[in-house]
């Protein structure tokens, strides 16, 4: 596994890059505004394209080039684009429609790193591989994982639970590009036009709920059954 056999420097780049992004799902969970969660996604993505670019030189997989390229175009610029057109269209800048407030979200966050920390710590014991990356790759992998699924369940903007599946992807391509930089390239590129599918499928559910509810607000799907 190449993040056993990493040297310092190159540990610490991954190291840093991995907790950047982990404190920009943060910054998504703890804000209210649209823009705010755009902005940090796209800065996630961007993070997430250097570190591909930072594995493949490190680890000799030259077809990570492409995928930063792509993940830099895609991820940071097209998906953020699409986004931002949607909020302009609907006229909806905050979320308005929350379970938790941002500071009780952002305890629960905290909680759910400290679980996840403690989850991969004992796998990167029985792994053998404890005082690596992996381990701190496995704990942001899993960390994102939860906050995507956490901002599913608090936020009620279609929007907002956009990004949840966005920020939920962004943790496990993360993940993979450091404990399995070796995936076959056909399948990173899949999963990177799969987001653009979902982000168009939400886009049309979200204009959907905007004609026949007049709010973008998820809650008002119950009404839509029947």
């Amino acid at each position: 596994m190449l993040a056993a056999q990493l040297q310092p420097l190159a540990a610490s780049v991954f190291s840093l890059i991995a907790i950047a992004s982990l404190l920009l799902a943060f910054v998504m969970l703890g804000s209210r505004w649209l823009n705010d969660y755009l902005i940090a996604f796209a800065a996630e993505s961007w993070l997430i394209a250097i570190l591909s670019a930072a594995v493949g030189y490190y680890g000799h997989y030259p077809e990570l080039y492409l995928i930063a390229l792509l993940t830099a175009l895609f991820r940071g610029l097209l998906l953020p684009y699409l986004m931002l057109r949607i909020v302009r269209r609907l006229k909806v800048d905050r979320e308005l429609h929350e379970r938790l407030s941002p500071s009780a979200s952002l305890v629960v966050g905290a909680l759910l790193v400290l679980f996840a920390f403690v989850v991969s710590s004992h796998l990167g014991q029985s792994l053998g591989l404890a005082g690596t990356v992996a381990v701190l790759a496995l704990t942001v992998m899993l960390s994102m994982k939860l906050i995507g699924f956490l901002m599913l369940v608090v936020r009620g903007e279609a929007l907002s639970q956009i990004l949840g599946l966005l920020v939920l992807e962004n943790g496990i391509f993360l993940g993979s590009q450091i404990l399995v930089p070796g995936m076959p390239l056909l399948i990173e590129l899949v999963i990177l036009f799969d987001l653009l599918v979902v982000v168009a499928c939400f886009g049309v559910l979200v204009r959907y709920l905007v004609i026949h509810t007049g709010t973008s607000s998820t809650h008002e799907l119950r009404r839509l059954v029947g």
